[in-house]
Formats: structure tokens, C-alpha cells, sequence
């Protein structure tokens, strides 16, 4: 049930803009404005915040009132998970981003053959995966290990952590953080 594109449109045209108004005040493409009103992309949350702006709003209070305009979803179809991704080579699906007041982030990440995430990373949470195809080297701190199909971590996010993928083809992961950090 896509709903960031139709909630969207809704603000920009209460507000009288169009979408090159909308565009020039946000910095994003015309196109992309469309594309993402449609449902036919899903914004980065850079892009998001942007469009959002432009219109006077913050990330926390659109999802706020899209929370509470929304009843709870309980089942998510595989085509119908938020992609939160932030790098060509590494997708973050996301479970849930219509979820009221959601207490965990879960995801399923997709890493590319030879996919890293680029620098160390750290955030106030805990973190736990298991890998679910292929092979992923996690290394927390001083620590790493490849983690094959089946195998899992669990972790302080605030030590420093990078995963990798040491597959030949694509690796995945069915994660959880908590409490959400995005």
C-alpha cells in the first residue's frame, strides 16, 4: 500500500504549489517529485527531508501524522518493503515503515558481490542479524568474522562495525536495531 508518494501530493497541492515550484525550493528533480508522488520510486531519506523542506516540514512530524492517519499493517509483501538504501551496491529494505510508533528497525539488506559499507559505523543501539545467503565478513571493533548462511551476531552498535560481502555472488541479511536509528 504505497503512501509517502499519494501523502506527498497531498501537502504540495494544499500548499498551491506544483511540482517545478516544489522542485526549485527542494532541489529535486522535477521527475523525481513525480516519480515519487506516483509511488514509482521510493525517496532516499536525504531526498525526503528535502521535499519535505520545501514544503515546512521535518522528517519526524510527516511520519507523525502518517503514523496516526494510518491504521496498522500487520503482513508486508516482498515488493511492498521501504527501500532505505544508501549505496548502489547494498540495498536496506526496510519492514514496517508504515508502522506507528515502531520500536525496531528490521531489515533485509541484499550485498553485491565484493559490496562493503564504506567507513566504520557507529550508532546508539544494539544490533543482531543472520546471514541468509552467501558470506559476510562482520567486523565490530578488534573483532571479524565470516558469517555464512545460517550464522548470526549480536552487538552494541556504538563500537565501530563494518560488514562485507566475501561471496561470490550475493550475500543477504535479515537484521534488527533497537531501537530504530533512521
Amino acid at each position: 500500500m504505497p503512501i509517502i508518494g499519494t501523502k506527498l501530493r497531498e501537502l504540495r497541492t494544499r500548499r498551491g504549489l506544483g511540482t517545478r515550484e516544489l522542485a526549485i525550493r527542494s532541489g529535486v528533480s522535477h521527475s523525481a517529485i513525480s516519480l515519487i508522488e506516483r509511488d514509482r520510486m521510493s525517496p532516499s531519506v536525504d531526498t525526503l527531508g528535502a521535499i519535505l523542506g520545501a514544503l515546512g516540514l521535518t522528517l519526524s512530524a510527516f511520519f507523525e501524522d502518517l503514523e496516526s492517519a494510518i491504521p496498522p499493517r500487520i503482513f508486508y509483501a516482498a515488493n511492498e518493503l521501504t527501500e532505505i538504501g544508501r549505496a548502489d551496491r547494498i540495498s536496506y529494505r526496510l519492514v514496517g515503515m508504515d508502522y506507528p510508533n515502531r520500536r525496531m528497525l528490521l531489515l533485509s539488506e541484499h550485498y553485491a558481490p565484493g559490496a562493503a559499507t564504506d567507513a566504520p559505523i557507529t550508532h546508539n543501539a544494539e544490533e543482531a542479524g543472520i546471514v541468509t545467503r552467501g558470506a559476510i565478513e562482520v567486523t565490530v571493533g578488534d573483532q571479524s568474522q565470516v558469517l555464512r548462511e545460517g550464522d548470526g551476531y549480536y552487538f552494541d552498535s556504538r563500537q565501530p562495525h563494518l560488514f562485507r560481502n566475501v561471496a561470490e555472488g550475493e550475500s543477504t541479511i535479515v537484521s534488527a536495531i533497537t531501537p530504530p536509528t533512521y
